[in-house]
């Protein structure tokens, strides 16, 4: 017996055209503003808040940092004779 083969027509599927560059771009601008209208922002009162908080922790921890290191120091310097 003699085997039949069948010839699968082998289609040329359009390539997925892309937009240009430039169309991306603003799509995705678009996006991002469109995306920006959502956000809740917060006030100016409690922006000054936060902001004041986040300085104060920030101070402490340098304080924190300056006296362990003068700390260290000292103790280098007396190990050490220098």
């Amino acid at each position: 017996m003699k085997e039949k083969t069948k010839q699968v027509a082998v289609k040329k599927q359009p390539k997925n055209k892309r937009p240009n560059f430039f169309q991306r771009i603003g799509k995705k601008i678009r996006e991002v503003f469109s995306e920006i209208k959502k956000v809740s922002w917060p006030s100016f009162g409690k922006v000054v808040k936060q902001t004041g908080v986040v300085l104060g922790v920030v101070m402490l921890f340098l304080v924190v940092i300056t006296l362990m290191d003068f700390g260290l120091s000292q103790l280098l310097k007396l190990l050490t004779n220098i």
